[in-house]
């Protein structure tokens, strides 16, 4: 039998009956149409994941009883975090939900020369709710227990001076650097640029603030595919390492 698995607002607490009243109550009651004995499994980005059990069904929310809590081994030893540049639809869509699901910590969309989306006010908030949303969708699918956020989008040049991971890395085709060596205990941070790229003066800043380009092999690679050959890399030989 599939066990429903949800993020929840909601703070848990094994052991407590709790009222589920968020986006989590609506999918369970209205899409899945869920009763009372259905089990489930919850988390809330806590590091945990709660076994529990529908109570009750109201207009109002959801009522669970939460039963054991376990920390699964779903989340990386590697913080990871990806500053992107916007794409259109479902190519920046794709990009956060398979950064999600490899692990990723933090993901910042970045306005960048080449950049063909334009966001403001409402219109840029809607945006940055949606993008959160597929984080937390790609966390319930894969397993993970803490959602990765997904910031406000920045302009570039405001971006780069504020990153402190110890190792930085600007994607280039044109260039040949090698990873290796020890986990970096700072983290990593990824810049990858929109369609059609990062100008070569975008580049230049990049470097001047202290990030390392490299490249992925010889081709050209798409902005939703250079994340998930990126960060499967990084996590390959830092993500599960003790």
């Amino acid at each position: 039998m599939r066990i429903s698995r949800l993020y929840t607002t909601v703070a848990l607490t094994a052991g407590h009956s709790v009222e589920l009243t968020d986006t989590a109550a609506h999918y369970l009651a209205n899409v899945l149409r869920l009763g009372p004995g259905a089990l489930l499994r919850l988390f809330n980005g806590d590091g945990g994941e709660y076994e529990a059990v529908i109570e009750a069904v109201g207009k109002r929310g959801v009522s669970v009883k939460l039963g054991t809590v376990s920390q699964p081994a779903t989340e990386s030893a590697l913080t990871t975090v990806l500053g992107i540049g916007i794409s259109r639809g479902e190519r920046m869509d794709y990009a956060i939900q398979k950064s999600t699901e490899l692990g990723v910590s933090a993901i910042v969309p970045l306005f960048t020369e080449h950049c063909e989306v334009k966001l403001q006010g409402e219109r840029l908030d809607k945006r940055q709710s949606h993008w959160q949303q597929v984080a937390i969708s790609a966390c319930e699918q894969s397993g993970r227990v803490k959602v990765p956020l997904v910031l406000a989008p920045v302009a570039l040049t405001e971006w780069l001076p504020t990153v402190a991971t110890s190792l930085r890395l600007v994607l280039d085709h044109e260039e040949s650097g090698v990873l290796s060596g020890p986990r970096p205990d700072a983290g990593v941070t990824l810049l990858i640029g929109p369609e059609g790229g990062l100008a070569p003066a975008e580049i230049t800043q990049a470097k001047t603030c202290g990030f390392t380009g490299i490249a992925l092999g010889n081709r050209v690679l798409r902005t939703e595919t250079a994340p998930v050959a990126a960060l499967s890399v990084l996590q390959y030989l830092w993500g599960n390492s003790p």
